[in-house]
């Protein structure tokens, strides 16, 4: 069995999904269940005895010291994150005590499992840490993107939790000798995505003729991975990574946020063209830019390429496709998470 932490969030779900289309080895499913922390995700697996899901905090120790040694996990896989920057901008003690706090609380967890553990299953044992490339700050245009040796330079408080987060995973190996693994993820994209992020909000709000609020210029620059994609890379490192080694995981696909936003419009303008003929593009308007508004993230994933052998399966054009249909095939799910305390949130952060 394998402990996922955050298994009910949109990474962490899409790769309990994807380990358990591909593997009989239960999940053992921890998740505090906050605003993007949903069960309709996982419903497909309701009554599947290979995942059990338990509700509640990587920071309540007594939990999950019990869940350890009840389920003895040959793995533990970290999902749980708060992960939006917006969010962190208007309330940051949130990610601090999740991010930072909680991954400490977690970490002291698995250490003191793993010294009970006999020297075989003490030496099969992994931990891995997932984590993102914004860590590593902004790039400029000519800027060469961000290798696994880039210095770290967190722009938001969201960032800068997760960096301490990251650099204590690294401490517990380099101390303790806590088998510890890191990814560092681009950003993702594709199903079940809480529609907070900008693709998913495009979508919605497009088909709800609302506007399609792009920040400043639009230019700012992110690489692009497909969810599935990042599942497949964490199931690699996770197998055959080298212990207290990092890993930047990317999609190989640098886009502007206005070029995502009207590839959008031009997807739904085919499967769900307007009543009025118009394009979505109408749609598209200049919102005020956020405060360290970071202009680029581009990840350079050659080690994992190069080292473990895994490459992305999808390019950006095959992946969003998947992903607007996707919308448009589960209109439950979506009437789901759009409701009260979404639409509060969309109201006070795009007015």
């Amino acid at each position: 069995m394998i402990l996922v932490t955050g298994g009910a969030g949109f990474i962490g779900a899409n790769f309990v999904l994807n380990w358990l289309a591909q593997s009989d080895e239960p999940v053992l499913n921890l998740d505090k269940l906050t605003y993007a922390g949903n069960l309709d995700n996982l419903a497909s697996l309701k009554g599947d005895a290979r995942h059990v899901f338990v509700h509640g905090d990587i920071g309540d120790r007594a939990l999950v010291d019990q869940m350890l040694a009840t389920y003895q996990p040959r793995a533990v896989l970290n999902f749980a994150a708060e992960s939006h920057v917006d969010r962190s901008i208007h309330g940051p003690e949130d990610f601090i005590q999740t991010n930072v706090v909680g991954t400490f609380h977690l970490l002291e967890s698995i250490r003191a499992y793993w010294m009970s553990l006999s020297s075989e299953f003490k030496a099969t044992f992994r931990v891995l840490h997932v984590s993102t490339d914004e860590v590593y700050g902004s790039l400029t245009h000519d800027d060469a993107p961000f290798t696994e040796q880039h210095r770290y330079e967190p722009n938001s408080p969201y960032s800068a939790s997760k960096a301490a987060s990251d650099h204590l995973v690294r401490a517990y190996h380099h101390t303790y000798g806590l088998p510890v693994l890191t990814t560092n993820c681009s950003n993702n994209y594709g199903p079940y995505h809480f529609p907070e992020k900008l693709i998913p909000l495009m979508i919605l709000n497009a088909l709800s003729d609302k506007p399609l609020p792009v920040y400043g210029d639009g230019l700012n620059v992110r690489d692009w991975l497909y969810v599935t994609d990042h599942c497949s890379a964490i199931r690699t490192v996770l197998a055959d990574g080298v212990l207290g080694e990092t890993y930047n995981v990317g999609g190989w696909n640098e886009k502007t946020n206005i070029e995502v936003v009207t590839t959008i419009c031009r997807i739904l303008d085919e499967l769900k063209p307007r009543t009025d003929g118009q394009s979505y593009v109408d749609q598209i308007t200049y919102v005020k830019d956020r405060p360290g508004h970071d202009r680029r993230y581009a990840i350079d994933a050659h080690k994992l390429e190069r080292e473990l052998g895994w490459t992305p399966a999808e390019t950006f054009d095959t992946g969003i496709r998947k992903t607007v249909q996707w919308y448009l095939d589960h209109p439950g799910w979506v009437a789901n998470v759009t409701s009260g305390t979404y639409r509060e949130w969309v109201s006070r952060q795009y007015g």
